[in-house]
């Protein structure tokens, strides 16, 4: 995995993903002490970066692959961009996806044209359901995070972080990234040690299942100990992949952790202050960037919002934290 895949992924991506902007807002940079940026990508089509590595990843299949139809894994975010792609590409798509995730994902992946298959989170084996239908129907498995070209389309990401940074003169800042597997994070980190070798990437995730946070700091892959208690359903993964560690492992600095209320509070905030919504995996970063000021360096700080997909009831909550 190299910068040369995420540049060749970007020219693959040119025309189907959108360019995210980087949005600010007085009030924020009020009360995280320093200028704080939120690269958008809650407003990426399908409504999260996935959309990028999904496209990535089947753009680079053969056409006689992508006739046999692909497979993946995900909570929500991940399928909505395979299943865009695939749809797009003529591809049939089978999502296999927890069965408490929240309804606007699976209602969203199903009207994109996916064959959804449901499974129970703290029970069953995802890996074990995808690669015995994958089996089953010859199909492509399009893992969420640790797959070269997925991670290839989510490095994307920090190519226009860097090339939007520079046309504000900035060329140094600290990255939070929302981190479930590491695809996002470690991508974006590999783009960045490229185009902007003065900006770090940090990981984020909720407390409790901040298996990347404790991976870096022992210098090896620690599993999380449940897979369930969070509501930041888009970033709980059992435990960074083996292509995304290393990269993390060599570009990141310490990893973050938020809770469950400051990533509510997160969403709030963004929605008074940013007019966006975000969900409350992909708000973590800006909830990092507001609640734990004394963890991070330099004078900004780029906060990724990498997705928007949230049910009612929970955005609801969120609002009601923050008058």
């Amino acid at each position: 995995m190299n910068i040369d895949a995420i540049r060749a992924a970007a020219q693959r991506l040119q025309g189907h993903v959108r360019q995210t902007p980087l949005l600010s807002s007085p009030a924020l940079d009020a009360m995280a002490g320093r200028r704080v940026l939120i690269k958008a990508e809650c407003l990426q089509h399908t409504g999260s970066f996935k959309a990028r590595g999904g496209w990535s990843a089947l753009s680079a299949l053969t056409p006689q692959a992508r006739a046999r139809g692909v497979i993946a894994y995900s909570s929500g975010n991940h399928a909505q961009g395979v299943a865009r792609a695939a749809a797009a590409m003529g591809a049939d798509c089978v999502i296999v996806m927890p069965a408490d995730a929240p309804q606007v994902k699976i209602a969203n992946t199903r009207a994109l044209g996916a064959e959804v298959v449901l499974y129970d989170r703290a029970t069953d084996d995802r890996d074990a359901i995808g690669g015995a239908i994958a089996t089953a129907r010859g199909l492509t498995l399009i893992k969420p995070f640790d797959d070269a070209m997925v991670i290839a389309g989510q490095g994307t990401v920090g190519l226009e972080i860097a090339a939007q940074a520079a046309g504000m003169g900035i060329t140094a800042a600290e990255v939070l990234v929302p981190t479930g597997g590491g695809g996002l994070s470690s991508g974006t980190a590999l783009a960045l040690e490229a185009d902007a070798p003065a900006m770090r990437v940090r990981t984020v995730e909720p407390s409790g299942f901040d298996d990347a946070r404790r991976s870096l700091a022992s210098g090896q892959i620690v599993k999380n100990p449940a897979m369930t208690g969070s509501i930041c359903d888009a970033i709980l993964t059992p435990a960074p992949g083996h292509l995304t560690f290393p990269l993390l492992a060599r570009l990141a600095g310490p990893g973050l952790a938020v809770s469950d209320d400051e990533a509510l509070q997160a969403m709030a905030l963004a929605f008074s202050h940013l007019r966006v919504v975000m969900e409350p995996g992909g708000a973590v970063a800006l909830a990092a960037a507001l609640f734990r000021a004394d963890e991070l360096a330099g004078d900004t700080v780029i906060a990724v919002a990498s997705g928007g997909n949230v049910d009612r009831d929970v955005f609801t909550r969120a609002l009601s934290l923050y008058a």
